[in-house]
């Protein structure tokens, strides 16, 4: 039956290739290291790396100025869909289930639905943005519109799969969440990982000739 086979072997098999794929991409920015600089560091770099991290979370005065969409399209996208990836009550049940083996509050049912409607509001203002912009637009690949794409199929189906006594809603949703895991490791999605090693070398670069980042 394909609910069985959904709900079993392929997500088992998305998730492997989620979480080597991810891992790989990682180990090899790693090991292709960076070049060695010769000259004098002039501050630790640690302190660099932590700073970098954490203060570009926060805009830069130039782009609050010219930029406003952007950011506050993309502040709504990813904190919506955080919220929801890890606060909707059928996620958390469904990690406490499959992955974590504990669970935690989740979001009650009307913050759920801000979530979601602030979650697609950004996500549809920056893939419009970046249709309708002729910069980004020529330097949008096929990868950004995909990956675009797969991202607000997934919180379609799964706001649509919210009445849980639908099972066929509930396979969509995950059928194209197992897509989407495939995908990933493979697409610029992984910037939610390497966003990490990017601005933490950074930071640590400046910092060593004496520039705060």
């Amino acid at each position: 039956m394909i609910g069985d086979l959904i709900d079993g072997p392929l997500w088992y098999f998305s998730a492997a290739v989620f979480l080597l794929g991810v891992l790989w991409r990682v180990f090899e920015i790693l090991r292709a290291g960076v070049a060695r600089d010769l000259a004098p560091p002039r501050a630790g770099g640690s302190a660099g790396a932590v700073r970098a991290l954490f203060s570009r979370f926060l805009p830069r005065r130039s782009l609050v100025k010219t930029g406003k969409l952007q950011l506050i399209a993309g502040y709504m996208f990813h904190l919506g869909l955080f919220a929801l990836l890890f606060f909707a009550a059928p996620h958390v049940d469904f990690l406490e289930e499959r992955v974590t083996g504990f669970g935690w509050t989740p979001l009650p049912h009307w913050a759920f639905i801000v979530a979601s409607e602030v979650a697609f509001a950004g996500l549809l203002l920056l893939l419009l943005y970046r249709l309708m912009h002729p910069v980004t637009r020529l330097l949008s690949s096929a990868d950004e519109y995909i990956g675009s794409v797969l991202v607000f199929v997934v919180m379609l189906t799964g706001c649509l799969a919210l009445a849980r006594s639908f099972e066929v809603l509930r396979l969509v949703h995950l059928f194209s969440a197992e897509l989407l895991l495939v995908y990933f490791p493979f697409s610029n999605l992984m910037h939610a990982f390497t966003f990490v090693i990017s601005r933490s070398y950074t930071g640590a670069n400046m910092a060593r000739k004496g520039v705060n980042a």
